[in-house]
């Protein structure tokens, strides 16, 4: 027995056309009804009538719908299960964190979370905010660290996981500086030429925060975008190299911005006020992870 059988009869079962359910499931009409006809071979009886058109369930047809939808659902959620079971004793954390927060932000807070709790081991993911997202939303690690901004939620704040603010940042418009000490480049100068802006690209989190609180403002401005990434140490370092003017994360900047390296380029109104978040599976996480949420909730 298959249970790609059971997907094929449910298939069948919804349509009553042999030839509409086989390019449902992308094969030829031919090897569809051999696998039908293997299912019922297996269950020693006939599923549907095929004297009709459409095809229709037979009475023991009708009854084997119902099994093989609770079937399907019960082995969707083995895999959680089977991870809930060997997370109860677990002691190893998985956190996904952004690139950003995972150099910056990160080491100073585990280190004074270390003087309240016992935190054990941990294996860190660090990516893009859209592929953290997607790990916690699989259940492939039990914590996300991300910015976050109340007029930008992202996909695990829309589907409600919980969360703990554990943290703030600001988002800093900043160039590299003149020999005078001035910016480079500076939104809302007297220059007629477009400010050069680096920017981010569609699957970081701080762009689309920067995108949904400032975009229409920035639309508005004379502004020439020279450069992408997905990463604000990429966008850090073209900033450097006087390429143009970003938004960073202060958290990001603070010692190119007290050295002088990186100045403000623009006014504080430019300013983006930051969270920082810590969200956390809506499923069981194990003893360890629990332990370790109450502390961060604390």
């Amino acid at each position: 027995m298959n249970l790609t059988w059971f997907d094929d009869f449910l298939a069948l079962a919804a349509t009553g056309n042999f030839s509409r359910a086989a390019d449902e499931r992308h094969m030829t009409q031919p090897a569809f009804s051999r696998r039908i006809r293997a299912l019922e071979e297996w269950l020693g009886t006939e599923l549907f009538d095929r004297r009709s058109q459409p095809a229709r369930l037979t009475e023991t047809g009708q009854w084997f719908r119902k099994v093989a939808q609770d079937l399907l659902a019960q082995v969707a959620r083995v895999p959680g299960e089977a991870r809930a079971v060997a997370e109860a004793n677990a002691t190893t954390l998985r956190i996904a964190a952004t690139h950003a927060l995972s150099f910056t932000f990160m080491p100073g807070w585990l280190r004074a979370l270390e003087l309240r709790t016992t935190v054990g081991p941990i294996h860190l993911r660090s990516d893009v905010l859209q592929l953290c997202e997607s790990m916690l939303l699989q259940s492939q690690v039990q914590f996300v660290l991300s910015h976050a901004h109340p007029q930008a939620p992202g996909k695990l704040q829309e589907a409600g996981f919980p969360s703990a603010q554990i943290g703030r940042d600001v988002l800093i418009p900043v160039s590299a500086a003149d020999d005078k000490g001035q910016a480079l480049h500076r939104l809302g100068s007297s220059r007629s030429a477009p400010v050069q802006m680096l920017g981010y690209g569609p699957e970081s989190g701080i762009g689309r925060i920067l995108r949904e609180v400032r975009g229409a403002a920035i639309d508005r401005m004379p502004v020439q975008m020279s450069f992408t990434a997905q990463l604000a140490s990429v966008l850090r370092t073209m900033a450097l190299d006087g390429r143009g003017m970003a938004w960073l994360p202060e958290t990001l900047v603070r010692d190119e911005l007290a050295s002088g390296r990186l100045v403000q380029a623009a006014s504080d109104d430019w300013r983006v006020e930051l969270e920082v978040r810590l969200f956390r599976d809506r499923a069981a996480i194990g003893r360890a992870a629990e332990k370790f949420w109450e502390a961060v909730c604390e």
